[in-house]
């Protein structure tokens, strides 16, 4: 079964993970939460639980087809993982499907992943991808080769369609 992996950290935007996640297993991959610690469970935002299979360690050896990051507050945290910010960049380098959304985008930036690529977040953190080079779009998803970007739960249908889409 193809494996995607889901990045995990406290307060990350509740829908953000759990709609991608639940669409992604009704298409047939099989979703690997991984955050800081295995087995640990990580409160969204809302307080929606996700208790991960793998840490962050553990899950760069995963031979995965793509690494969804969810917003929140979690993106902020995540970036100053070196072995999240690797399994972005390991991943990214391969070819794999990278989708992110709202505030993920602070996730590939600290990958350094983004310089000369289009993509879209929630407004607030547009000078970041600009400042690091990305050619920031409004559109409810962007795609620029393995790079799938949205703005905001509302853009989630979309979104969790084109990475289903991308994965083949």
């Amino acid at each position: 079964m193809k494996k995607v992996i889901v990045l995990v950290e406290e307060l990350y935007e509740d829908l953000e993970l759990w709609y991608p996640k639940i669409r992604l297993e009704e298409a047939g991959y099989q979703v690997i939460a991984a955050g800081p610690l295995a087995g640990h469970t990580y409160n969204g935002k809302h307080g929606y639980p996700c208790k991960t299979e793998m840490s962050f360690k553990e899950a760069l050896s995963v031979s995965n087809v793509g690494v969804v990051i969810p917003g929140g507050y979690a993106p902020d945290r995540m970036r100053r993982s070196a072995e999240a910010l690797q399994i972005v960049k390991k991943s990214f380098d391969k070819g794999k499907i990278i989708a992110f959304i709202c505030h993920a985008g602070w996730v590939t930036i600290s990958a350094k992943i983004v310089k000369g690529k289009k993509v879209t977040s929630f407004i607030a953190i547009k000078d970041d991808l600009e400042n690091a080079g990305a050619i920031w779009q409004d559109k409810d998803v962007v795609v620029d080769g393995n790079l799938i970007s949205s703005r905001h739960p509302g853009d989630l249908p979309v979104f969790a369609k084109t990475i289903i889409e991308h994965l083949g």
